[in-house]
């Protein structure tokens, strides 16, 4: 067989939200297949083969067959390679720790031309994936070599680089099984989790409410010791010292064996343990005095090291640790003991997806300083049977939550309060976690602000702890969920001039309102900026700012198509029309069904307690009632339209025109509300009258979108009457 052609990726996009595909944010990719339209799998010889042996884990794909080696099935039947490369690119991703399971290839109309789509947590991540799956697929397709495991390193290695830490990502996950939303707000690990004047942040371990004073206690160890001290909190008598002579005369007073530390390193760096000679201490001083200001002497507290977690003034999880010894064979150096008998640990690694870190002696002065003290040094050959000390510290991987004793537990929250952060890893020698320090002369010997959490989420031994969860319940209450009102506006007629009277009932209500829409943006009544906002990046700003309890954003349909939705869940959602599909001929929307398929997504996010409010008077927006999870409130000019005579036979509410004015109606109960004629006639004399599309019915879609919200028929009276249809530049 000839050689085929590379697949043509046409066009690479990225829905950031809710799209026209799913609730999640997808790379969609639009494929140009050339002269492979007409070589289905089926009609390559040896393709599938030599796939499914690259990628052996393609029989767990169930496809649309539903069933385990459904993919494969569809292979040998024969199916298209667009459809191919979305399960090679979502197999890549499953072998590079990012679970996807979302996929979908559609043809477009245009032949040999399809859009394909799969879930995608990071942008960056999913663009590799995609650029290692082309590359495999063409060279299955060609019979040419690939290597799967170097590709699969590269997302892998991009998917570390990009990516959410473990730690952070664990909270976030926690955060999404209460519902609650979240934005990350740089490359790194700082994200917010709510909306608006509701949200809290997170850094890693760190909180909004983590106090900076506090962080600056904890990072002085000396301070930190003087404070616990004071309340009774035991920790290790100690002295800061200045030179090493001073070092080892406050280890005599002190009493041997002492510790010698940097006064404010973290992660065990400087530390060193159990020194009991002159020349030791000048060592381990000179080491400490490299990572730290100021140097610390202490008592030595013999037992095991254990790092318990405080959350919000309780001990959520509480991890060992474990002494790293090697047994001399006579043969190997103690360079080559540490990588067969320790580094082989698959538990150990380079990443933060390791409970436990590979150990480099070469760059760890002090297991460098605990060689020499026994006599070796790194490329020393100890002989056979001899056991040498690798590593004191920085082994805790050993959950042991359920045997920490109440008292213990009371002294180390004790520790976090006297400190005042709201989260802390507390760090405690004991040789029996289960017993009080008391009584056997344990003691806390550090706090740290920002802990990892690594150890408790996946410990090298025990159960994993629900340290996320402990946090999301830490920053929001049992029955908050950071959500502000959100109202999402999609239509092509009359939507900027809906936004704003909605925006106003809001702010007539209390609300600090923020506004996307095509007249620009809006914080209350001031308009921020003038150029066209009903934009993705101008909805995510307002989402952010800490000032808005309430938005209003005004939706295309080329948005939705562009960008997706920069909310995944909104409080009311307002359709109004199925018009503009002339203006959506770049993505390939040619009917009224395709069109129906991307304004669905605006009643498809509302939320159970929320409400859809729909035209009456468009039929097609009659069938997305049965996809809203909340109420539909529906509106037309005429009150007797049969669909909304029939929404209210059955209880439903209805905004209709009668008289002039908007009838709000439920079941067969009525209200009278606002004028709308007055407001058409006074707006008819403004220099607005020619852009701001208002009629009838945008006014009965602003009042019905107002009463969704609760705001009292009065009120919505009031606004319509004070609403100012001009833009004031």
């Amino acid at each position: 067989m000839s050689k085929k052609e590379d697949i043509k990726l046409q066009r690479i996009n990225y829905l950031r939200g809710p799209n026209m595909w799913t609730y999640r944010p997808v790379l969609e990719v639009w494929l140009d297949l050339g002269e492979l339209e007409d070589y289905p799998s089926n009609l390559l010889p040896g393709f599938t083969e030599r796939l499914t042996k690259a990628l052996p884990a393609l029989i767990e794909h169930h496809c649309g067959v539903g069933e385990r080696g459904g993919f494969l099935q569809r292979l040998v039947e024969g199916t298209w390679c667009g459809h191919v490369l979305e399960h090679v690119v979502i197999e890549l991703l499953n072998l590079a720790g990012m679970p996807t399971g979302f996929g979908q290839t559609r043809s477009t109309s245009q032949r040999g031309v399809y859009r394909m789509v799969f879930r995608a947590r990071d942008e960056q991540v999913a663009r590799s994936a995609l650029a290692e799956g082309h590359a495999l697929l063409m060279a299955a397709i060609n019979d040419q070599a690939f290597d799967v495991d170097a590709a699969v390193a590269r997302v892998r290695d991009k998917l570390d680089d990009c990516y959410l830490g473990p730690s952070t990502a664990a909270i976030v996950a926690a955060a999404t099984d209460r519902r609650i939303p979240h934005i990350r707000l740089n490359d790194g690990n700082l994200v917010q989790l709510g909306h608006g004047a509701r949200q809290r942040r997170i850094w890693t371990a760190e909180t909004d409410m983590t106090s900076a004073i506090a962080e600056g206690i904890a990072g002085d160890k000396d301070l930190t010791k003087t404070l616990l001290k004071s309340c009774g909190v035991p920790v290790p008598a100690g002295v800061a010292v200045k030179s090493a002579e001073a070092a080892w005369e406050a280890a005599v007073d002190l009493g041997l064996p002492v510790v010698v530390k940097p006064s404010d390193g973290n992660h065990g760096r400087g530390v060193t343990l159990d020194l009991k000679k002159r020349e030791d201490v000048y060592a381990a001083f000179k080491l400490a005095e490299e990572h730290g200001s100021e140097v610390l002497v202490e008592s030595y507290i013999p037992g095991n090291e254990h790092r318990l977690l405080v959350v919000g003034g309780k001990v959520v999880a509480a991890a060992r640790g474990d002494i790293a010894f090697v047994t001399g064979d006579g043969t190997q150096t103690v360079g080559q003991l540490i990588d067969s008998q320790i580094n082989t640990d698959p538990r150990r690694g380079l990443t933060e997806e390791f409970p436990l870190n590979r150990i480099n002696a070469l760059e760890d002065a002090v297991i460098l300083l605990d060689l020499e003290r026994q006599g070796l040094k790194i490329d020393s050959v100890p002989e056979a049977g001899r056991q040498v000390l690798i590593q004191r510290n920085g082994n805790v991987a050993i959950d042991c939550t359920d045997l920490v004793h109440p008292e213990v537990a009371h002294t180390v929250a004790l520790a976090a309060r006297v400190i005042g952060l709201d989260i802390a890893g507390i760090d405690v020698v004991a040789q029996d976690i289960s017993r009080p320090l008391q009584e056997q002369g344990g003691a806390i010997v550090e706090v740290n602000a920002g802990p990892g959490l690594l150890m408790h989420l996946k410990p090298a031994e025990g159960m994993p702890q629900p340290v996320g969860q402990a946090i999301i319940d830490h920053l929001f209450a049992d029955d908050e969920t950071g959500r502000i009102p959100i109202v999402g506006i999609a239509g092509s007629r009359g939507t900027h001039t809906i936004s704003r009277l909605v925006a106003w009932l809001l702010h007539l209500n209390g609300r600090h309102v923020g506004l996307a829409c095509r007249d620009g943006l809006f914080l209350g009544t001031r308009r921020v900026e003038r150029k066209n906002s009903a934009r993705w990046d101008a909805s995510h700003r307002l989402l952010m700012n800490r000032g808005v309890d309430a938005v209003v954003i005004e939706n295309s349909a080329e948005s939705v198509l562009r960008d997706g939705l920069a909310y995944d869940r909104c409080h009311v959602g307002v359709v109004t029309d199925m018009g503009g599909i002339a203006a959506l001929g770049d993505f390939d929307v040619q009917t009224e069904d395709q069109l129906y398929k991307v304004m669905r997504t605006q009643v498809d996010v509302v939320l159970s307690e929320g409400a859809a409010v729909l035209n009456a008077a468009e039929p097609r927006l009659l069938d997305m009632m049965e996809l809203c999870d909340g109420e539909v409130i529906l509106y037309a000019e005429d009150g007797q339209l049969p669909a909304l005579q029939e929404h209210r036979a059955k209880g439903g509410r209805a905004v209709f025109l009668q008289g002039g004015a908007a009838m709000l109606a439920q079941g067969q109960s009525e209200t009278l509300g606002a004028n709308v004629e007055a407001l058409l006639r006074r707006f008819a004399a403004t220099p607005a009258a020619t852009t701001a599309e208002l009629d009838s019915s945008v006014v009965l879609a602003a009042v019905a979108t107002g009463w969704a919200m609760n705001i009292s028929p009065e009120l919505i009276s009031a606004g319509l009457d004070t609403f100012v249809p001009d833009l004031h530049a």
